[in-house]
């Protein structure tokens, strides 16, 4: 096998992830301009820097490697974000609380796939010198008190706008019931 080839699945594969890279930082940007007055304002900010700078950080580590940025890719991780408010969610003019939730588990989803990357990138560096395994390893812890957060809302969304759902069918079948 020649180099090139052995070195493909590793462009494809960053690739890959800078495209959900950037998607997952406009989201997470847009979040925290979506709720500047909410009680968790200052987390959200700083989990928009925290994924802007870990885009960077891979752009750097792809720089680091020889693989070159795909930069229609890094369009389609924005045009996906953008594509996304489309979805229907329930009402037509303003935002649904479904959004928040939604949105929250797109950017967990994200973070998980992060954290396998930068534990991927683990696997090979001892291998690799141009890798610095303790910067990831401090991506990937970083990763993961990203995913601790996003968990702790999780929860506290999740049962804001699902319990708020189910009330309200409770209450439709208590009125038409005999």
């Amino acid at each position: 096998m020649s180099p090139h080839t052995l070195a493909e699945p590793l462009h494809i594969y960053l690739n890959d992830h800078l495209t959900g890279a950037f998607g997952g930082a406009a989201l997470a940007a847009r979040m925290a301009r979506t709720h500047p007055g909410s009680h968790h304002a200052a987390d959200l900010k700083r989990l928009a820097h925290d994924i802007g700078q870990d885009r960077d950080d891979l752009v750097r580590i792809m720089n680091r490697l020889g693989v070159p940025v795909r930069h229609y890719r890094t369009w389609l991780g924005l045009a996906g974000e953008r594509l996304s408010r489309l979805k229907p969610n329930g009402t037509v003019i303003r935002r649904s609380p479904l959004s928040d939730l939604i949105e929250l588990e797109t950017l967990r989803t994200g973070v998980e796939g992060k954290t396998a990357l930068w534990r991927a990138l683990r696997a090979i560096a001892d291998t690799d010198p141009r890798l610095d395994q303790v910067e990831l390893d401090r991506l990937a812890e970083r990763a993961a008190e990203q995913a601790r957060m996003l968990n702790g809302w999780h929860y506290t969304v999740s049962t804001a706008v699902l319990r708020h759902s189910t009330d309200q069918t409770d209450t439709g079948r208590r009125s038409t019931a005999p």
